[in-house]
């Protein structure tokens, strides 16, 4: 009992570090030494690994974890979202050929500097589109997909309709390409991309102190989750919050507790929970409008 207690305590205080520094680090000299993608590849298969592990160990809510309904729907979003994120990464060389880009990129930079930057240029971009999502009906109709969930956990990061998934990663990293982003650090800020989902929607009961404020991480995440209209449209950040400080749009309670109740959207309760039924949702007359802001919810 000794034993799981340490090793719980190890997860709860030592999975976001391992994942922000080690498998992200691990990943930058990769990619700054030119290694083969393959091994970014098999970086992300271990992080995604240890996700679901750290998951069992320290669980937020025990009755979000195993096989459910929606596994499998969701593995498939998974799998077409992360496919569409490394293709847009192979892209890039094509991309820079068809649009020129000005000689504007610090590549004297140190590499990690450079990756740094890419993450907080991506993280405005993607932050930016995020909110609109939740203003504008058209973007609304495929975001939708996304705030159907009514459980978190490391899978649910990339539960998106791969059209918002698209426009939310051309937002933030076209204009990075635009100024001559290379494929190495391009392919290091797909792999923090990924790891970043995990962590945002983990289900893993983990500490992180008062990096909470700063960093975009699952105890924020959840009030972005909250079922009623008006009341998730906050902490729009992918890596960071420091956007959502400045847009006055930053909400936290470390004294609320969250359970499937409170996910999803209350508007559409009926949302289809199928994969294919989701994709052609938008198109649907159902799938239209935007959220309505709803009586205030405790």
């Amino acid at each position: 009992m000794h034993t799981r207690t340490f090793v719980q305590r190890l997860a709860r205080y030592g999975y976001v570090p391992l994942m922000l520094l080690g498998v992200n680090g691990l990943g930058i000299a990769l990619a700054g030494a030119g290694a083969p993608k393959y091994w970014l590849l098999l970086l992300l298969a271990a992080a995604i690994a240890l996700s679901f592990t750290v998951e069992r160990l320290i669980p937020y809510e025990t009755s979000w974890n195993g096989e459910q309904p929606d596994s499998r729907r969701d593995r498939i979003h998974a799998a077409v979202n992360e496919t569409l994120l490394l293709v847009s990464v192979a892209a890039i060389p094509l991309l820079s050929a068809i649009v020129p880009a000005p000689d504007l990129w610090p590549a004297s930079w140190p590499f990690v500097v450079q990756v740094l930057f890419a993450i907080l240029v991506a993280d405005f971009g993607i932050t930016v589109v995020h909110l609109a999502s939740h203003k504008i009906g058209v973007l609304w109709r495929f975001h939708a997909v996304h705030h159907s969930i009514t459980r978190f956990y490391g899978l649910n990061g990339l539960m998106k309709h791969p059209l918002h998934q698209t426009v939310e990663m051309a937002a933030g990293v076209l204009p990075l390409v635009l100024i001559g982003l290379p494929i190495q650090v391009a392919a290091a800020l797909a792999l923090a991309t990924a790891v970043q989902l995990l962590l945002q929607h983990s289900n893993a009961d983990y500490r992180v102190g008062p990096a909470r404020y700063l960093l975009a991480l699952n105890a924020g995440h959840r009030f972005h989750h909250l079922k009623w209209a008006g009341i998730g449209d906050v902490n729009f950040g992918l890596f960071t919050l420091i956007w959502d400080h400045l847009f006055r749009t930053y909400s936290y309670d470390p004294a609320r507790v969250f359970t499937s109740d409170q996910l999803g959207m209350a508007a559409k309760p009926d949302f289809p929970v199928d994969y294919l039924d989701q994709l052609t949702y938008p198109f649907t007359p159902a799938g239209g409008g935007h959220p309505v802001p709803e009586p205030t919810q405790a």
